[in-house]
């Protein structure tokens, strides 16, 4: 089989997540005594920035501030980012946030036929393992050979960095492997890592730019199955080089 590995995005890809980080952001925020309010539409605009760290940075930057004002609110960011992280988990636990239709199929599908399953992915540790195991049980971690989150590597999507972390442990050929995203960013990221690119656009993606991708489809649930995967992924193999 040429398919030997697929790896995941997290949020977006692999359940609708990012309503759940907004909501948790501004519980946070409150939490914090800050006024800050994200609505959905600049919310959008700031899902731009991969990273929660990030992307708190990023929205304190863009504020019309005296620069020291800023930098207080620069040191507040990890505590405001671990209490937005504990908000998320528990919303997450309590089974508020599903997974995308046809990912469970599709990981069943691939752990039955022996093809790893990975996660390359810039959220955190805490909010995969609260997702995974609230959606598919306490001991579907270990379904994964390799989890690439958070702050493993120096660069966010789309910078290729932590796909190429996830390729190096997995030790596998980067031709029989497949990574399944949701963003421009995520797409960006896992082509630069050489990657056959699937694309299933969520609710905050669907109207970005996916003509780089090697298939988009609406969901997986409109997947076939693994068989369709692999077809696909011998096709591109059997095409000649792009010269530059």
């Amino acid at each position: 089989m040429m398919l030997q590995a697929l790896i995941f995005d997290i949020d977006g890809t692999f359940a609708n997540t990012e309503e759940a980080h907004r909501c948790a952001f501004n519980e946070a925020f409150q939490k914090h005594g800050l006024s800050w309010h994200w609505d959905e539409g600049e919310y959008s605009e700031l899902l731009r920035t991969t990273g929660g760290k990030e992307r708190l940075a990023a929205y304190i930057d863009r504020l019309d501030l005296p620069p020291e004002e800023k930098q207080a609110l620069r040191a507040q960011i990890r505590a405001i980012h671990a209490t937005k992280t504990d908000l998320y988990t528990h919303k997450v636990s309590s089974g508020a946030v599903p997974l995308r239709e046809g990912v469970k199929r599709l990981i069943e599908e691939a752990r039955g036929a022996g093809v790893a399953l990975a996660i390359a992915t810039t959220t955190t540790l805490p909010n995969i393992d609260a997702l995974v195991k609230t959606n598919l049980g306490s001991d579907a971690l270990s379904f994964f050979s390799v989890i690439g989150a958070g702050d493993q590597v120096p660069r966010k999507k789309p910078a290729p960095d932590i796909y190429q972390w996830v390729l190096r442990q997995l030790a596998l050929p980067v031709v029989n492997c497949i990574a399944i995203e949701d963003s421009a960013h995520g797409l960006a990221a896992a082509k630069g890592a050489g990657l056959f690119t699937l694309v299933t656009p969520s609710y905050w993606t669907q109207n970005e730019d996916f003509s780089s991708a090697d298939w988009v489809l609406p969901s997986l649930s409109a997947l076939s199955g693994l068989a369709e995967l692999e077809r696909r992924l011998e096709l591109r193999s059997q095409q000649p080089p792009v010269l530059p």
